[in-house]
This record gives C-alpha cells, structure tokens and sequence, in this order.
C-alpha cells in the first residue's frame, strides 16, 4: 500500500525521507510538555485529562457553560479542540487578549501538580524549547519555523521561574 503524505507535516527530517515505510509514534523525552499529554490538572475547581481541555473549556467560562462542560466531558483533548472550533462563537470576548495568560497559568498549575513535569522541564537546562508544530504558527513554529512559539515561550518563562526558586 503506497501512502502519499505531504512530508512537510513531519516533524522529523528524518522519518520523511523513508516516508513510504515508516510512521514514526513514538513519544519524545519531552513529550510532557505537550498539551495533550496524559498529565490531569486541576483548574478552577474542575479535573481535566489535560492542559488542552483546561484551555478549550476555559474560553467558554462564564458565557457558554454548556460548551465548557461539553469539552469537560470530552472524550479527548483532540475532541475537545472540535467542539471549541465548533463553538468559536461562543467564546469569551476577551478571550483573544486572556488566552496567553490562562495559558501560563495552567502550565504553571501543570509543573506544580507533577513532579516528573518539573523534573523533566528543570533538564531542558538552558535550551531553546519549541512547540515544533508546522501546523501552527502561533503557538508553535510553524511550517517554515518562523512562527511565535508563544508555547515555547511560556515554557522558558516558567522554566527560569521554576530555576529562580519563584516556583
């Protein structure tokens, strides 16, 4: 069966170059820092699976609470992100000027809750951190990695915070 996939799309030169014969699913060493990582947080009095739902619900607090417990009781944070799409219209109205913070605040709630989240952001040392997404050019890289890598960002932010004791 010849599989035709835009190579681009692959994170690793290297596993697009055999393209025709491998699929790489492998998780990563960091693969914690990820949204959809299977690390449960609570935020504002709610347990979620994980960071990527916390985020999509808390875009409908206190304006579409129907759409936030949909997304709460999403099957997984990749469901979760189609019902937020879904209901883009629904969303807070300031929610493109929060969005940042919440963020932060839910990967701080992240390294706080988990010890091996900590431990493994404490060993990214001093390191550039990048959400290598080529699909997304503000929380990630981007295709052409010229995007914002606001994620990566807010990693670093915490990371030095995390090192600075202020943690």
């Amino acid at each position: 069966m010849k599989i035709n996939l835009k190579t681009e799309e692959y994170r690793d030169p290297w596993l697009a170059e055999g393209v025709n014969e491998a699929i790489g699913f492998f998780p990563r060493e960091f693969y914690c820092l990820d949204n959809y990582s299977a690390f449960k947080i609570e935020y504002n009095g709610w347990v979620y699976s994980t960071v990527e739902e916390a985020y999509q619900a808390s875009a409908f607090k206190d304006v579409a609470e129907d759409v936030a417990e949909q997304i709460r009781h999403a099957k997984s944070p990749y469901d979760a992100k189609q019902i937020s799409l879904a209901n883009k219209d629904r969303k807070r109205p300031d929610w493109d000027a929060e969005k940042i913070k919440v963020m932060e605040e839910l990967l701080r709630e992240k390294v706080r809750q988990h010890p091996y989240v900590w431990e493994m952001l404490i060993k990214t040392k001093g390191y550039l951190i990048v959400e290598d997404s080529p699909k997304d050019s503000y929380w990630g890289w981007g295709l052409h990695r010229d995007g914002e890598n606001n994620m990566g960002k807010l990693w670093m932010k915490i990371r030095e915070q995390v090192l600075n004791g202020e943690l």
